[in-house]
C-alpha cells in the first residue's frame, strides 16, 4: 500500500472570527505565511455569502506550534478584511 505524504507540513492557516454564535471558520491552509496571505482573499470571496461576511469581525493568520499530533495554533497576525461594498441610492 502506498501512502502519499507531504515533504513539509501545512502549518499556516487563515481563519475568520465571527461576532455571533459561530466561533470561527477555516478559510485557507498553506505551507507558508506568504502562501496564505496570497490566497486568503480569494478564498474569503468564494467561501462566504453576503450575510456571513456581515458577521465576520476579523481574520487571523495562525501558525501551528508543536509536534504534528500535539501542538496548538498560535495567532501571528490580523489579516485585512476586504472593504465591504456600500450600496447607495443617488439622489436625483
Amino acid at each position: 500500500m502506498l501512502h502519499q505524504t507531504e515533504a513539509k507540513a501545512q502549518c499556516w492557516r487563515a481563519i475568520a472570527i465571527f461576532n455571533d454564535e459561530r466561533a470561527e471558520a477555516l478559510v485557507v491552509v498553506g505551507r507558508s505565511s506568504t502562501q496564505v496571505r496570497e490566497t486568503y482573499l480569494e478564498a474569503y470571496t468564494d467561501l462566504f455569502d453576503e450575510e456571513e461576511k456581515e458577521h465576520i469581525e476579523s481574520m487571523e493568520l495562525q501558525r501551528w506550534h508543536g509536534a504534528p499530533d500535539a501542538g496548538q495554533w498560535l495567532t501571528q497576525a490580523k489579516l485585512k478584511l476586504p472593504a465591504q461594498r456600500l450600496v447607495g441610492v443617488a439622489a436625483a
